[in-house]
């Protein structure tokens, strides 16, 4: 399918930008951090026609449905997010050091969905009870907080080295001194987290009225909708002692990165070692 040729191509981008972003953080040079944002804004361009086009490739084979329904188009539209949620925070940060944290994530998770053994990029029919506009709002909300907890772990791990650094009484000098000052990560991390937490929130309403359209139930304690909630008890713990406790720093940084470790395991764990319904194939 012409679809999986573009999504491969684009797998390869997301490397070249990553590579780049690095090379802009190794060598602090401005040109080269310009070309890695330059060539970030096509791949996703590009990675946007090749999810647009699974559609229609869905629609020219009689199945009509939106490419977000087993385990290589979560994949493709996880990776879309990250990259698209970075890259407006870039753009309203202005600081790209951020990229070479960021795009690892959207390269790794498209490369998973290309390269991986036993995963299709057949497209395939939903079952009948499935068939709802809850999908939409229901897989897009999740995956969009996916990827702002995403970006909120590679900064947490960026204020992890810098405070590290600081705590061992070095001297700011090399790679680290390109990153922002520890309170502008902290913020980070909190705003990415603020803005995830609503969109998983909502994401877990959606599927609960999915549920219930597709099997009569709101909640079942499915193994993924037991892990989702877990997850959205982590980034609840985090906000939480962020307003009662004024939780900052390391604190912050590390339950940020339990999060995302949750998330991953609520997205691949439970799909390769709990059966549910929810299982991606």
């Amino acid at each position: 399918m012409i679809s999986a040729k573009m999504v491969s191509s684009v797998t390869f981008l997301y490397l070249a930008c990553t590579v780049l972003y690095f090379n802009y953080f190794a060598f602090r040079s401005e040109r080269l951090g310009k070309f890695a944002t330059g060539l970030s804004w096509i791949t996703l361009l590009l990675h946007t026609a090749a999810i647009l086009w699974r559609w229609v490739e869905s629609y020219q084979l009689g199945i009509g449905r939106a490419p977000l329904t087993n385990m290589y188009e979560s994949l493709v539209f996880f990776s879309w997010c990250i990259a698209l949620l970075y890259l407006l925070w870039e753009r309203k940060i202005k600081s790209r050091i951020i990229g070479a944290f960021a795009m690892p994530f959207a390269f790794l998770f498209i490369a998973y969905a290309s390269l991986a053994p036993g995963i299709s990029d057949r497209i395939d029919p939903l079952i009948p009870a499935l068939q709802s506009n809850w999908l939409h709002a229901h897989v897009i909300t999740c995956f969009l907080g996916y990827a702002a907890f995403a970006i909120s772990c590679g900064v947490s791990i960026m204020y992890l080295i810098k405070i590290r650094k600081k705590e061992q009484g070095k001297k700011e000098s090399g790679w680290t001194a390109l990153f922002p000052p520890l309170e502008s990560l902290d913020d980070l991390i909190y705003k990415t987290i603020a803005v995830g937490f609503p969109m998983l929130t909502i994401g877990i309403i959606t599927g609960a009225a999915w549920a219930n359209y597709a099997w009569g139930s709101y909640w079942s304690w499915d193994p993924k909708e037991t892990w989702s909630l877990i997850t959205w008890f982590v980034y609840a713990l985090f906000l939480h002692a962020r307003f009662t406790r004024e939780w900052r720093g390391k604190r912050a940084a590390f339950i940020s990165i339990i999060g995302f470790v949750a998330v991953i395991f609520t997205y691949f764990g439970v799909n390769y070692l709990l059966a549910g319904l929810h299982s991606y194939v």
